[in-house]
């Protein structure tokens, strides 16, 4: 800018100017950025590339021919860090999962039903309720598609599917009792 007037400057020597922008201050700013980041590189380089783009969308009032947007560049990324690091305190603490914590049933985590326990309590089941099941659950369709393919009224399909459903609970809480 000369005065108050900014330099018309073509698009192209926009784009090339801002081309070094980079190479000229990408180092600092990635020093300033790991600093800020607490030595954590990654959110350091998330916070350097947030930064030169930014500069790239409003590259129309930058001044990057006639003086140096190192501040302006040092501003945006020291605001990007300050949000993110509130951003990062506002949501809950991350917590390890931990193998041996228990369930909200006093089960372990690690507790599970192997296939072939579901497998033998579905097949324990009587035909009509499987048969039910395997349409709903494992080929997906909704209840009128199986009505419809099974050739049973939709009130049949809704009770099956209740009674399969209790009875394949209680086998595998028995299952799990005996375990």
């Amino acid at each position: 800018m000369l005065g108050d007037q900014p330099v018309a400057v073509s698009a192209a020597d926009a784009d090339a100017a801002f081309g070094g922008l980079y190479a000229e201050h990408g180092p600092a700013l990635l020093q300033l950025a790991t600093a800020l980041t607490g030595g954590d590189r990654g959110r350091a380089e998330d916070l350097v590339q947030e930064t030169m783009l930014r500069a790239w969308t409003h590259r129309a009032n930058l001044d990057i021919q006639h003086r140096s947007p190192r501040a302006w560049l040092i501003t945006v990324a020291r605001r990007l860090a300050i949000d993110a690091d509130r951003a990062r305190r506002a949501r809950p603490a991350e917590v390890e999962l931990d193998e041996h914590l228990a369930l909200a049933g006093g089960q372990r985590a690690d507790a599970s039903i192997d296939e072939a326990g579901v497998r033998a309590a579905i097949a324990a089941l009587p035909g009509p309720q499987r048969q039910v099941l395997a349409e709903v659950y494992y080929r997906d369709r909704s209840v009128a598609e199986t009505a419809r393919i099974l050739q049973i009224p939709p009130g049949t399909v809704k009770s099956r599917t209740f009674d399969g459903l209790r009875a394949l609970r209680r086998a595998l809480a028995a299952h799990d009792a005996l375990a």
